[in-house]
């Protein structure tokens, strides 16, 4: 039997203190709001203030992203139900995840989340206003639960960088996080690089957010998200001086007067919200065929009458989740396919999206992301 002094004993105390300590730092981290929170890292318990944040965390906790998460917002069933239901057929403990209402809807339950005791709260920036309204940054301070904003949604071309770093700190992958941000960069890159050196014209563009999903129309995209997505990928955003905002609305005078050369609508399967709707239903594994069926019956919509995109047949759907993660860069490079099919024609943004499965994420990919009436174009 080996026996140590007492020296040696202390000794070795301190090396498990400062090891414990290296694992566990309190850091200071400014997150999206520019706002500086003092938070204990790597995080080990967190809640996600929406369930589609499930994006992220699957690209720096790509052997399990719900290994952290003691508890979810109850969106991604309902407004992503095929990626929740291959992430449960992967990680069925998920089914019994604690789930939260929202902020903005005044849903939140913040006794339920001090009672889960999590190291940090990641809210999405577009809750600010209603979270801070309520009091809960306050009262979460209080019993040692920091607020940490990040944006994929509100300006995401602005903000995703910073936010995938934010969480590749709250996590301690920052080199997980570095090496994601490189991938996203050099695939935009792909896009800019060629257009920067093309004189082709710039298509006009209608950008429907989230067509069919009511009777009305339109919801469109001002100066961001999809709507500079279109920019950087080498369009005209009809409704970037329309919209003053993100979001907004088009009225159908105004789209048939502009008359777009192209019409891209955002969909997905919102069974769970609008049974039966008319959205098209593109996303992970989806129908194509029955998708571009809906997608057509969209075009017989008054606000759609005689305009150059419907007669050309250059009317496309997109997944609509690519406005609220951070696999926007694939989204830029199917539009810029759309729009420019001759500068493109090598570029394979199902190759970059089955790339982005293949290094960072635990799913397997599906085609169903995209769909075209034009022919030969989609998936």
């Amino acid at each position: 039997m080996r026996l140590f002094s007492k020296a040696a004993i202390v000794a070795m105390g301190w090396l498990v203190t400062l090891s414990s300590g290296a694992l566990a730092d309190k850091v200071k981290i400014r997150d999206i709001a520019g706002r500086e929170v003092e938070v204990n890292v790597p995080v080990k318990h967190v809640i996600l203030g929406e369930g589609r944040q499930v994006y992220f965390t699957a690209i720096l906790d790509r052997d399990n992203p719900f290994k952290r998460v003691v508890g979810w917002r109850d969106d991604l069933p309902k407004a992503d139900p095929e990626s929740y239901a291959a992430y449960l057929d992967m990680y069925p403990s998920i089914a019994d995840l604690p789930t939260f209402g929202g902020m903005k809807d005044g849903t939140f339950d913040i006794e339920q989340a001090v009672a889960l005791k999590p190291d940090v709260i990641i809210m999405n920036i577009d809750a600010k206003i209603a979270t801070e309204e309520a009091g809960f940054v306050e009262k979460l301070g209080k019993v040692g639960i920091p607020v940490v904003y990040i944006d994929f949604r509100e300006k995401p071309m602005e903000n995703t960088e910073a936010s995938i770093r934010i969480i590749g700190e709250l996590f301690r992958k920052q080199d997980k996080a570095e090496e994601f941000v490189k991938f996203r960069s050099e695939n935009i890159a792909k896009v800019t690089d060629a257009l920067a050196k093309s004189s082709a014209p710039k298509p006009l563009v209608f950008m429907e957010r989230a067509g069919g999903y009511s009777d009305d129309c339109c919801m469109s995209f001002g100066d961001e998200n999809f709507g500079k997505m279109v920019e950087i990928a080498g369009g005209i955003n009809l409704a970037k001086d329309i919209i003053p905002g993100t979001f907004g609305n088009v009225n159908p005078e105004q789209i048939i007067a502009s008359n777009p050369d192209q019409i891209i609508i955002t969909g997905g399967n919102w069974q769970g919200y609008v049974p039966g709707g008319n959205w098209v239903g593109v996303g992970y594994g989806a129908d194509q065929k029955e998708a571009r069926r809906k997608l057509e019956a969209l075009t017989k919509r008054p606000a759609f009458t005689g305009v150059k995109a419907v007669k050309d047949r250059n009317v496309h759907a997109i997944w609509h989740q690519f406005y609220n993660n951070p696999y926007q860069f694939v989204a830029i490079q199917e539009i810029a396919k759309w729009l420019h099919p001759d500068l493109f024609a090598d570029l394979d943004p199902v190759a970059t999206f089955k790339e982005l499965h293949e290094r960072f994420l635990p799913l397997d990919y599906k085609p169903g992301y995209f769909v075209s009436l034009k022919e030969g174009d989609g998936e």
